[in-house]
């Protein structure tokens, strides 16, 4: 398992953290997710042999919220 924590730009809310974990939770291999709204990050453990990085970044960005 992988661990990574990603700075994620235009999280306010709730509903961010519900598209946020809701979206990327649903990724095949995507074991945990948990926002910090004040942090503005999001942490993803995840098994690297059914999802990538790339993926995970793509859903984020694909619910609004930029990855830097």
């Amino acid at each position: 398992m992988e661990n990574v924590t990603l700075n994620v730009k235009g999280m306010s809310c709730a509903h961010c953290v519900n598209a946020v974990e809701g979206s990327v939770g649903k990724l095949p291999g995507v074991e945990q997710v948990h926002v910090h709204l004040e942090e503005g990050t999001v942490e993803v453990k995840y098994d690297a042999n059914k999802v990538g990085l790339d993926k995970i970044k793509d859903t984020i960005d694909d619910q609004g919220y930029d990855v830097a």
